[in-house]
């Protein structure tokens, strides 16, 4: 079994903390979201135990941007109306100091997507999710992977998000088979998880989702952050046990979200 230093950036008991004030506030999260998605991410956040809304209209996506608690913005079908919305929503959650998350879907050799994830990465994003190739991209360092696959490693990537944290002051998290979470001087490991997740449409993108929602009930947007992934990965783990295949993993997956409590949060993640 590999050894594992344990992390001694965020505890245990802060990631506990978080589950705790989600579960007790129920974030409402606008979701500015790919349309092979969406319901699955409402879903995961229902049963993480957020609200979700799919509010992107132009002329609304502001509105709620306003008051919502966090706001995803996936660019996995950016069609033209719904760039119009993401950009009117990312003003407005500046305006109202609503953290918001970019998910940089399948940026590189997609000419559209690419030229405004490069926008919103200038308009102050709390947070910035992605696989290896797409952080890499929005670092200027990579040119992208397989369509929405990674075709670099978490470990490759790693000095890339730093530079990428340290340029627009978002954290920066790399998924892979152990994610990497960075602010450019503090970088946490999240290990575990499973690879299920991989063949389940939307399992990444969700992900943007919950780091939306625990963003808005800590403070500090790296401790948040990881506590989402150690919080994805237990569930993942919990749901494995139950699976027969992808198929039965997305169910088993969402009622392991509603049952992965602030206790076994503490208890099981594993940081470095």
């Amino acid at each position: 079994m590999e050894s594992i230093a344990p992390s001694f950036v965020v505890s245990p008991g802060e990631l506990a903390d978080c589950v705790s004030a989600l579960r007790a506030s129920t974030p409402l999260i606008q979701c500015i979201s790919n349309s092979v998605v969406t319901n699955f991410t409402a879903n995961v956040l229902l049963a993480a135990g957020a609200s979700p809304a799919m509010a992107d209209l132009p002329g609304e996506a502001g509105d709620f941007a306003a008051i919502a608690s966090g706001t995803l913005i996936n660019l996995g079908t950016p069609y033209a109306e719904q760039r119009a919305g993401a950009l009117e929503a990312v003003t407005a959650a500046n305006a109202a100091g609503t953290p918001w998350v970019l998910d940089p879907v399948a940026v590189g050799s997609l000419r559209v997507r690419t030229e405004l994830a490069f926008e919103l990465r200038g308009l102050n994003p709390t947070a910035i999710r992605g696989n290896a190739s797409e952080i890499m991209v929005l670092a200027e360092s990579g040119n992208g992977g397989r369509g929405v696959e990674s075709t670099d490693s978490v470990e490759s990537a790693a000095s890339h998000a730093r530079s990428l944290a340290l340029l627009t002051g978002a954290v920066v998290a790399v998924s892979g088979p152990r994610d990497l979470v960075t602010d450019g001087t503090r970088t946490v490991l999240v290990h575990g998880g499973s690879s299920l997740l991989t063949r389940v449409t939307g399992g990444g993108c969700a992900l943007g989702a919950i780091c939306a929602a625990f963003l808005a009930v800590h403070d500090d947007p790296l401790v948040a952050t990881v506590a989402a992934h150690a919080f994805y990965s237990a569930a993942a783990e919990r749901a494995e046990l139950l699976s027969n295949g992808p198929g039965t993993f997305a169910v088993n997956f969402l009622d392991a979200l509603a049952l992965v409590g602030p206790q076994e949060l503490k208890e099981k993640a594993v940081l470095s």
